[in-house]
């Protein structure tokens, strides 16, 4: 049977519902994240109210979180891509519906990262990448005095940071890290898992909470 109009715009703001409630008891409170990253960066001067966002980062603490959280948050995504950074997997996942954190911001995609041991790293939500898009090296010139620094992480992809007191981000990038994945030739298109074990699924890097 062919659902009225209004009984397909019922059942989607219930699918949004399930989203954003999934999402939450994942990875914690991501509106009130992007609220305290959003006034930190307005205490900046950096107005990112037109900026949309590309995604919204969570760090875990070990790999067996990892392979929960990743679970959990696929039952409520349309498409998965994991691929191999730094030496270990990442994964980028595409929300079914996208989960509105602000009357102008949503956010549509995931990261996961698991474990690291190299510095110091703030567990749970951890960073928002924010898309500058083609007016990123006029961004840059403007705030470079609150940056902190900028990251190469391949040719199509090299954003600026800002790093606060509590070990977390924001990120400014010339494409959204969907489309990075695109131009790199892994596009976000199904669900990818990558075949890696480490040797201690319970060991945890040097991090703040």
């Amino acid at each position: 049977m062919r659902l009225r109009s209004g009984s397909r715009s019922g059942a989607l703001r219930r699918l949004v519902r399930v989203i954003a409630h999934r999402v939450a008891s994942a990875i914690g409170d991501v509106e009130a994240f992007f609220a305290l990253q959003a006034q930190r960066c307005a205490d900046l001067g950096i107005d990112v109210a037109d900026l949309p966002i590309g995604h919204v980062a969570h760090r875990s603490r070990t790999w067996r979180e990892y392979v929960a959280t990743r679970d959990e948050l696929e039952r409520v995504a349309s498409a998965n891509v994991e691929n191999v950074w730094n030496g270990r997997p990442i994964s980028k996942l595409l929300l079914e519906q996208p989960v509105a954190v602000s009357e102008r911001h949503e956010v549509e995609l995931l990261e996961l990262i698991p474990p690291f041991h190299q510095r110091v790293y703030r567990m749970g939500l951890e960073h928002v990448g924010f898309v500058v898009g083609d007016a990123f090296d006029t961004f840059v010139e403007t705030h470079r005095r609150v940056l902190t620094g900028q990251q190469f992480q391949g040719p199509f992809n090299s954003p600026v940071y800002i790093l606060f007191d509590d070990y977390t981000h924001v990120k400014f990038h010339r494409m959204s890290l969907a489309d990075v994945c695109a131009a790199e030739g892994r596009p976000i298109s199904g669900f990818q898992h990558v075949d890696w074990q480490p040797a201690d699924e319970l060991a945890g890097p040097y991090a703040v909470w």
